[in-house]
């Protein structure tokens, strides 16, 4: 893990440390990043949405998960 001084909004850190209920700027700033790149991910994959043919339709999915 590497060391970096950074110059930060001390109020918008305080600020999302309430928010995400954290003791420390340090995994403040670590759960804001992982969010970051969460909603990256997740927005990548919505791009994808409809575009694969797994096989299976959302009718067929429900219709298997009524008999079981």
């Amino acid at each position: 893990m590497g060391r970096m001084t950074v110059t930060l909004d001390d109020a918008l850190v305080e600020n999302a440390r309430a928010v995400l209920r954290l003791r420390t700027k340090r995994d403040t700033i670590a759960a804001a990043l992982r969010q970051v790149v969460r909603q990256a991910r997740l927005a990548e994959i919505a791009e994808h949405a409809g575009k694969l043919d797994l096989g299976f339709s959302h009718t067929d999915v429900l219709k298997r998960r009524r008999e079981s």
